[in-house]
């Protein structure tokens, strides 16, 4: 007979047994310090109560219980790793409570029925000990189900902190301590936090943070107590804001000298962009950080936008935060020349814009040296290592805002996340465009991380140019448009094949094809000669004939144009593994968007807009022509997929003026200016 594989709740038990046999080993081999000093009599006279730790520092609580661990109930997730928790808890005697709060996740976890179980437990006189922040965090803050717990159940909430000197710590959101055999061993008990019955939000709130308060004030003086490394217990994520940041390593090292080494060969970059019209070759100087306009004087903030989008994006934060701080100059940087065309058009006379130094020690020092600013903010996800290095060392204060990161990017800085935790540390503060990209950041070891929404939402939109505009429309003759923007390549194929699809149910429509890089116009025009397409090329100042079915707008700058003109957009990036474009411009343009599965770039707002039913998926070229001619012969059809995606747009709105507040609150204040100075 052959013999079956152990079920994994074996495995799970016998794991389970042997971590209770570790806490007890350490248990038994390191000396207690308690206070008071009749903590462990605490458990046991006070019972029923509700005993609180932080999450990565419970391991110890069934040893600190002492006997009576056995009239002691604790509540513990559903996932393989708590099975293992289930088992060693058992083995003291502790009932289990299975299920746990969502924190800030919209996913059911058990913790309804979790909580009826607990009420019960208090109720039969037995203590329930549960963790205070709720995974997958923010860590060291207190949620609201424990408090919850208080206020049904009648019983005060105790809050409790063990430490060792020796320990290891586990890589996870919450910094899980491995504590070590042969230790000084603390075990903290604070003031009992009752709530009442008929406490009302505010009171809840308010007990809330007291929970979280005494926690921290019971783990510090635990670590004090046996003189272990609280700074190293902590996740960076909660660590105080004066904490310093870790030092950079050696892979930020070997970056910082690769750069400096490969410093002389940046002209030679910069050429080569020159030539494709990515570059002002007027202004290369100011790639290097040197540049012949003086610092005004006073208060600089500097801001940093990547390129159109950010910049459009951030410079009505710059027109608020002058409006109420007309003292303060304002330096934008931005990395295209399309994006400094757009503030020569739209900045105010206190907007300096320069082009951002190249990310090498020196160009970034000599920038920082000119222009000095009191505090820097970069947007979404620009992250250059020499630039936040060599700001945080010259002391100035740094911001993200709009922050966003991919999933992609995100599985790459976890795998480096020890890098990853010496750059992020260094923001002083960073605004999120929700609260699942700001978990990832906090993770990351990002300090203060605050999901705000995406100001992009709330940005006026992209200038247009009218003449040009009217041009356009003049030469359509009445004629239906969809337009495929910003396409990537292995996209420009599938759109041209579902035109011919689309041509016998739609005739005389006009396809305007806008590359996400214009160069890319004689490869996109090659295909659709091969497939019999009449074309047209923006770039050779051509207008659509009436002959013309495909019109390559193969410059940089006039998407917004093309949006306006549309009646339905495909937004590129989206078919491919790319992660998709920004489907926000055209839904404020009046066009109704078609996006392929992959826009990961962008998952909030598309989630959004699938909810409000404002966004059509498609995956090949008959998906996309059955969606294009749904849209551009149904009236009904296409006025109520431009509605519905304004009705998601709508829900997405208001983060421009939190992250307004938010910046006002770090800009330094005179007296903060006058100690820099």
């Amino acid at each position: 007979m052959t013999q079956q594989p152990k079920a994994p709740q074996t495995t799970a038990r016998l794991r389970g047994q042997a971590l209770a046999r570790y806490v007890r080993l350490v248990a038994k081999t390191s000396r207690l310090i308690a206070s008071p000093a009749d903590a462990q009599v605490t458990f046991r006279e006070r019972r029923p109560q509700i005993v609180a730790l932080w999450h990565g520092q419970f391991m110890m609580v069934p040893s600190v219980a002492g006997e009576d661990a056995v009239r002691t109930e604790i509540m513990i997730a559903r996932h393989g790793d708590a099975e293992i928790i289930s088992e060693a808890m058992s083995a003291f005697g502790m009932g289990l409570i299975r299920g746990a709060g969502a924190g800030e996740r919209r996913k059911n976890r058990g913790g309804v029925a979790a909580l009826r179980q607990a009420v019960r437990a208090l109720d039969a006189g037995n203590n329930v000990a549960m963790t205070a922040d709720v995974p997958p965090g923010p860590a060291r803050k207190a949620g609201l189900g424990i408090v919850t717990l208080a206020r049904i159940s009648g019983c005060s909430i105790l809050p409790v902190a063990v430490a060792t000197n020796r320990f290891l710590t586990v890589d996870t959101w919450s910094r899980m301590t491995i504590n070590l055999p042969f230790s000084k061993q603390a075990l903290v008990v604070g003031d009992p936090i009752h709530v009442a019955n008929d406490a009302t939000p505010e009171d809840m709130e308010r007990a809330r943070k007291m929970v979280e308060d005494a926690l921290n004030a019971a783990t510090a003086q635990a670590y004090r107590l046996c003189g272990g490394n609280l700074e190293r217990a902590t996740p960076p994520s909660a660590l105080p804001p004066g904490t310093a940041p870790l030092p950079i390593g050696p892979r930020l090292i070997g970056y910082r000298g690769l750069t400096r080494a490969l410093g002389p060969a940046a002209s030679l970059f910069l050429k080569r962009r020159e030539r494709r019209g990515k570059e002002d070759p007027e202004r290369r100087s100011e790639r290097f950080g040197r540049t012949e306009i003086a610092r005004p004087t006073g208060p600089l903030v500097w801001f940093h936008a990547a390129s159109v989008g950010e910049t459009n994006a951030i410079m009505p934060v710059i027109d608020a935060i002058y409006a109420e701080r007309p003292n303060h100059n304002f330096l934008l940087t931005t990395g295209t020349v399309t994006s400094a065309t757009l503030v020569a058009k739209r900045a105010t006379p206190n907007v300096i814009h320069q082009f951002v130094p190249i990310d090498t020690p020196g160009a970034v020092q000599a920038f920082l040296r000119h222009w000095n600013p009191n505090l820097a903010v970069f947007t979404e996800s620009e992250i250059w290592p020499n630039m936040l290095i060599e700001s945080a060392t010259a002391n100035i204060p740094l911001v993200l805002v709009n922050a966003r990161m991919s999933k992609k990017s995100y599985t790459r800085w976890w795998r480096r996340r020890g890098t990853a935790r010496q750059l992020f540390g260094r923001f002083k503060l960073i605004l999120a465009q929700n609260e699942g990209l700001a978990r990832r950041f906090r993770s990351l070891g990002a300090r203060d991380v605050r999901p705000m929404g995406n100001i992009k939402v709330d940005a006026p939109g992209l200038p247009v140019n009218q003449a040009a505009f009217d041009r356009f429309k003049a030469s359509l003759g009445g004629r239906r448009i969809f337009l495929a923007a910003s396409t990537h390549p292995g996209e420009d194929e599938v759109i041209l094949d579902a035109l011919a699809i689309l041509a016998p149910s739609v005739p005389n429509l006009l396809t305007v094809i806008v590359p996400r890089h214009p160069h890319r116009g004689d490869d996109i025009e090659k295909l659709a000669t091969a497939r019999q397409h009449t074309t047209a090329r923006r770039s050779r100042d051509d207008q659509p004939g009436e002959k013309t079915n495909v019109y390559i707008a193969d410059t940089i700058g006039e998407l917004a144009l093309f949006y306006r003109a549309a009646d339905a957009a495909f937004i590129g990036g989206s078919l491919v593994r790319h992660g998709g474009q920004n489907p926000i411009e055209p839904i404020r343009e009046g066009a109704a968007v078609v996006a392929g599965p992959h826009t990961f770039n962008f998952e909030d707002a598309y989630q959004e807009l699938e909810r409000a039913g404002g966004v059509t998926r498609v995956e090949n070229a008959s998906d996309l022509a059955s969606a294009m001619e749904r849209l551009l012969t149904q009236p009904i059809e296409l006025e109520r997929s431009r509605q519905a995606s304004l009705a998601g747009l709508g829900k997405l709105s208001g983060g421009l003026r939190k992250t307004i507040d938010a910046l006002l609150d770090v800009l330094p204040d005179d007296e903060d200016l006058r100690r820099a100075s």
